[in-house]
């Protein structure tokens, strides 16, 4: 299969619910591979870290949206995404990034690993309430989407009762970061994105009548102090993109690790013993199935990669979820073990556009599985869950489980006899 054949391939749905053979079959013409005129796919690890740290590539700007996407700044989808962080270049980027990183330093997110545990602790008692009767649960509602939203809610103000109000707003709106969509898929994206801006510019106006102690009251009072270092545009899509952001993969992470980990209960069994494990399983399960598959970065000058010549001009998918199964940096790398060394999956991206809130995601999730493992030990599928047709961000629609008191790991071992098994 050519490269362009395999592109195809993984743009369909099949492709989509599952890309790692198409990966494969990508990564058999190379590291980098050209498939078309100026457009090249990434598989590399090696390869995909630098050119996400080379000055020389960048996100799309206006100008490359005005050749590329015409009319993209009457998609309110589009436009929101582009005016934020997340899509513009320095010094644009850098300047709205310096603005929200004081919320997720390091010791901003070490203290609070309290409040993830009470939120955490609170959510899997009412898994237990609801599955007491052997019913199933689904594991994505009750507990990986409220988890997220409600700590990245906090940190933005936002009103608990509000909630459950973003899943399909976001689910909507994270469409536009797929690499193809179509009419429809837009028009959803954009009833989302109209519908989440609504949100924030109400919640602005709340922020000026009565500031609070959050990130949302810190932007306004910068936009409202100097416009020049906030720009209205760039407040409402970056509470936009926080939001999202600040769930969206946690969510797929947690649902992608657990099915992971109840598929290899001696490893799960491992955990479940020895919370202190947690960081190394965290960064394999994120390797192993990462919740952000893909990022695309364009050329400003000519660049060689992968033995190919890279014009200014190029356009590449770097295809995160591929790069971090090459097993030129990970032996084996379709097995999931987490006693792996030197662990440094890419799924979070790298260099400028390293994903601001990469430490509260881990944190997460490292409170999030022993917990899940050892308060409910008797935590199994509960039929077939069904996975979102979606490449950039993978993750599960619905995962049902159940949560019964008899445990169903088996091969129970120590934790050296765990870290050597094949799963």
């Amino acid at each position: 299969m050519d490269p362009a054949d395999a592109l195809a391939l993984l743009m369909s749905p099949q492709g989509r619910v599952n890309p790692y053979p198409t990966y494969e079959r990508l990564r058999a013409h190379g590291p980098v591979v050209q498939a078309g005129p100026v457009f090249y796919a990434v598989t590399g690890y090696a390869e995909a870290d630098e050119i996400l740290r080379d000055p020389r590539f960048g996100v799309m700007d206006d100008d490359l949206r005005d050749q590329f996407l015409p009319g993209w700044r009457e998609s309110p989808a589009v436009a929101s995404i582009s005016r934020s962080m997340l899509r513009t270049n320095p010094p644009d980027h850098s300047r709205m990034r310096r603005l929200a990183a004081g919320a997720f330093t390091p010791r901003r997110i070490a203290a609070m690993r309290d409040v993830v545990v009470a939120q955490a602790d609170e959510l899997v008692d009412e898994m237990r309430d609801r599955g007491h009767a052997g019913e199933p649960v689904d594991f994505m509602a009750d507990f990986a989407y409220p988890l997220p939203v409600g700590v990245i809610c906090a940190l933005l103000g936002v009103p608990a009762a509000d909630r459950p109000l973003f899943r399909r707003w976001a689910a909507d709106l994270t469409g536009v970061l797929e690499p193809e969509i179509t009419p429809e898929e837009l028009a959803v994206a954009d009833r989302g994105a109209t519908e989440l801006r609504d949100y924030f510019a109400e919640l602005v106006r709340a922020r000026r009548r009565a500031p609070a102690d959050d990130l949302t009251t810190a932007l306004v009072q910068v936009h409202d102090a100097d416009g020049e270092r906030l720009s209205g545009d760039e407040l409402l899509a970056n509470l936009v993109v926080l939001l999202v952001a600040g769930f969206e993969t946690t969510t797929n992470l947690l649902g992608n690790g657990l099915v992971v980990l109840l598929g290899h209960p001696r490893a799960a069994e491992a955990l479940r013993g020895h919370p202190e494990f947690a960081a190394a399983y965290v960064d394999e399960l994120l390797r192993y199935d990462s919740p952000v598959q893909l990022t695309s970065r364009m050329s400003t000058a000519p660049a060689s990669y992968g033995g190919l010549d890279l014009p200014a001009g190029s356009w590449l998918i770097v295809m995160l979820g591929a790069a971090n199964r090459d097993p030129r940096r990970y032996p084996e790398p379709g097995r999931f073990d987490p006693w792996r060394a030197q662990i440094h999956p890419l799924s979070f991206g790298a260099g400028p556009h390293y994903c601001l809130g990469a430490g509260l995601a881990r944190l997460e999730a490292q409170v999030a599985f022993p917990l899940l493992l050892s308060r409910l030990p008797g935590l199994a599928l509960a039929g077939e869950p069904e996975r979102r047709v979606r490449l950039t961000l993978r993750g599960y629609a619905t995962l049902p489980v159940t949560v019964g008191e008899e445990s169903p790991l088996t091969d129970r071992g120590t934790p050296a006899g765990a870290a050597r098994a094949t799963p």
